[in-house]
């Protein structure tokens, strides 16, 4: 199972099938909750996940399909695109520096 650091997170993801829609208001409410952490969050297609990426979020459906495309970085799935406990768990673990896991 892959992990980081909280503290060592720069990139964030969000994977969706197609990259657009309910990816991109998460990413966008996600980097909102971050911005005082200097965090990138972008969404993306899971195909086309980008090489440079510390952390996926990523609905629970397609974790596999991330896993497969970008091995050894943590894939935190989720079921809600809004309100999904996970997106919590990750922003505290960023703001106190704690481990982030799969």
């Amino acid at each position: 199972m892959a992990s980081v650091n909280g503290s060592k997170i720069s990139n964030i993801i969000i994977a969706c099938d197609a990259g657009m829609g309910s990816s991109a208001m998460l990413a966008s409410r996600l980097a909102q909750k971050l911005a005082a952490h200097k965090i990138t969050v972008k969404h993306a297609a899971v195909n086309q996940i980008p090489e440079q990426v510390d952390l996926i979020l990523c609905h629970e459906g397609l974790a596999a399909r991330a896993r497969g495309i970008r091995p050894g970085i943590p894939v935190v799935p989720f079921r809600l695109f809004i309100g999904d406990p996970v997106f919590d768990r990750v922003v505290a673990a960023i703001r106190d520096g704690k481990d982030i896991s799969e």
